[in-house]
């Protein structure tokens, strides 16, 4: 595939990277097959003033690769047991990521099925943990270049989403955070993830 996205695409402010991931087909390489889906929903976390962002409390071991190139896989550990896949974004220097915490899955569909232990298909990989238990994405992947032509975990052109079909509200599980950050509206999501499905086969 030549059509993976270029570190060019998340140069750029993550909020905005963010609104346009959806409609972009994430892809994870398990041996010659695919398993890949449409991405739905995203979240933008950006800067050290984002109290809801790891940076919040500047460069560490952890966050060091949202400082780093944009387009780098951000794999971390929650709850100790969850890991969740975001994408670096922002100049190189400047910490920012972007959350893919859903997507329409369209290729190796036994696979994911398998992997998410006979639950309902609408369950599949609908959270960003659930994602990435059915993609088999871990904390090995951390730091992986997506734009890579050699990487296994990338993000491809798909198709195009008009705005009035996505929703943007708060991030998700941020009751702790102070304001305004708890409520600023750098959550993407489909409003009809099934839009997916007619636009796909046009």
């Amino acid at each position: 595939m030549t059509d993976r996205l270029s570190a060019s695409f998340y140069t750029r402010d993550t909020v905005q990277v963010a609104r346009e991931l959806i409609g972009k087909r994430l892809v994870r390489l398990d041996g010659k097959r695919r398993i890949a889906g449409v991405i739905t929903e995203t979240e933008a976390y950006r800067g050290e003033d984002d109290l809801a962002c790891h940076c919040r409390s500047g460069q560490t071991p952890r966050t060091v690769i949202m400082y780093g190139p944009p387009g780098k896989a951000y794999v971390y550990f929650v709850y100790g047991m969850h890991w969740l896949l975001n994408i670096v974004t922002e100049k190189d220097g400047y910490p920012g990521a972007v959350l893919i915490r859903a997507i329409h899955p369209e290729e190796g569909l036994d696979l994911i099925a398998k992997r998410r232990n006979g639950k309902p298909q609408k369950q599949w990989v609908d959270g960003p943990a659930k994602l990435c238990q059915a993609l088999g994405i871990d904390g090995g992947f951390n730091g992986v270049d997506t734009c890579s032509n050699d990487a296994h975990v990338f993000v491809e052109t798909g198709i195009e989403i008009p705005s009035a079909l996505i929703q943007k509200t708060p991030r998700i599980g941020l009751e702790k955070v102070p304001e305004p950050w708890r409520s600023k509206p750098w959550r993407f999501a489909l409003t009809d993830p099934n839009l997916i499905l007619r636009e796909s086969k046009e």
